[in-house]
């Protein structure tokens, strides 16, 4: 018999652990010696890294619509916080320290969270992941260390509805101690440009000088298999680096693979299943 965990006991217990995790997250923090981004500037840096778009409004199985709306409001209360956000040499970028809070008495809605294990239900404040899915689609595009960074480990939760990055490819976040952070090690400062555009949540990475690679991010050997429990969706992760100048590959590194539990009926990957 598997044994529960304190925060699986009720609401309360949860509250409990999350205080607790946020504390030693905070305290750690406090003697670690990072400098965090803080300063902005709504001159956007004059050179573009990479820049993408995501439809906030997605078909996502039977999720209630009215969580999409609750989160398209989430995240146009979220992007101002973030847009013009500079991460010079040395400093670490926090979407937590830099967004702040997402309770009601910020104005944010109900939108769809994904707990542990796959579990979604509605909260308020939902639909943060889809921010940081975006900026760390940005931040593969760049010379930027990711320093924190959460998956919703071992499950395909919803079917493909208009992907346009690889599946395994996303983050997972939770207010406040389920960060995501990448620090700029670099000699160069890095901006992030983020706005909600009609139905759709922009972002741009922006550089004060030129870089000398670009990044191409790919996935390789995708493929279902029907297992024991359930099917099975599988693929790598890869990330190429580009020199300009001369046009050879860098770099090949496999970033990520991805054996996940899909969340759906099977109908929707039947024809994909390698037997």
């Amino acid at each position: 018999m598997t044994r529960r965990l304190f925060c699986d006991l009720g609401p309360t217990a949860y509250k409990i652990s999350v205080f607790k995790c946020a504390v030693i997250k905070w305290t750690k923090d406090l003697f670690s010696g990072i400098k965090f981004a803080k300063k902005r500037s709504f001159a956007p840096l004059p050179h573009l890294v990479y820049k993408n778009k995501s439809l906030i409004l997605r078909k996502l199985g039977n999720v209630d619509m009215s969580l999409q709306e609750g989160k398209k409001v989430n995240l146009t209360l979220a992007a101002p916080k973030i847009n013009g956000i500079t991460v010079a040499p040395g400093e670490t970028f926090s979407f937590w320290r830099t967004v702040g809070k997402t309770g009601k008495k910020q104005g944010y809605q109900n939108g769809l969270i994904i707990y542990r294990g796959g579990e979604t239900r509605p909260g308020i404040g939902g639909g943060m992941c889809q921010f940081s899915n975006l900026i760390h689609w940005l931040v593969l595009h760049s010379p930027l260390e990711i320093t924190e960074h959460h998956h919703h480990d071992g499950v395909d939760l919803f079917p493909d509805y208009g992907r346009q990055i690889p599946f395994g490819t996303g983050t997972s976040i939770s207010e406040p101690h389920v960060d995501y952070r990448f620090k700029n090690n670099t000699g160069v400062t890095f901006q992030l440009i983020t706005y909600v555009d009609g139905e759709y949540l922009c972002g741009e990475l922006r550089s004060s000088e030129p870089l000398s690679e670009s990044y191409h991010i790919y996935v390789a050997d995708e493929f279902f298999t029907d297992e024991k429990d359930g099917v099975y969706r599988n693929n790598e992760i890869y990330r190429e680096v580009i020199d300009k100048k001369t046009g050879n590959r860098v770099e090949n590194v496999l970033l990520r693979k991805n054996h996940a539990k899909i969340n759906y009926d099977r109908s929707f990957v039947e024809d994909k299943i390698r037997n």
